[in-house]
């Protein structure tokens, strides 16, 4: 939304909702009011400032990854179908839509794990992410083993 729409929605909505305006509504519809006056005004402030805008945007792409998603189900990386043309993992989603995990993700999440876990280490040790599916809210959560090997022969 460019600024100069945001600014004349803001005004619109400001004068609206303002205390002044809602005189002789009934105290609950006032109360509501002044509450919305107060969360657009609080809004603008961060929206109008760059850099209050940007920290806004930072502080809720952490909280949507901090995020504890619903897992459906544990599926396993070597239960899944492997795309050799998009070198991506794949499971089917109760939905019709799908599930899919990089190559390059298991690779990482592998190096990452291995890297924390350096000195434990053990045989039967798995790592795994939470995938969303495509199409619905459904998440899964996909695991491996330590010493699964990937496709990784196949991908360029």
């Amino acid at each position: 939304m460019r600024d100069s729409h945001r600014r004349s929605t803001q005004i619109v909505q400001r004068q609206q909702y303002h205390p002044d305006r809602l005189g002789s509504v009934c105290p609950s519809e006032a109360e509501s009011g002044v509450r919305t006056f107060l969360e657009v005004d609080a809004a603008w402030k961060i929206l109008s400032d760059q850099n209050s805008r940007r920290h806004y945007d930072q502080q809720r792409r952490a909280r949507e990854l901090k995020q504890d998603w619903p897992i459906d189900s544990t599926v396993f990386l070597e239960g899944m179908t492997w795309d050799q043309d998009e070198c991506v993992y794949t499971y089917c989603c109760r939905c019709g839509g799908g599930f899919s995990i990089s190559e390059e993700e298991v690779e990482e999440e592998t190096q990452r794990r291995q890297q924390e876990d350096k000195e434990e280490t053990k045989e039967g040790q798995h790592r795994g992410v939470v995938v969303c599916c495509d199409t619905c809210s459904l998440c899964v959560y996909v695991t491996w083993s330590l010493h699964t090997k990937t496709q990784s022969l196949k991908c360029q």
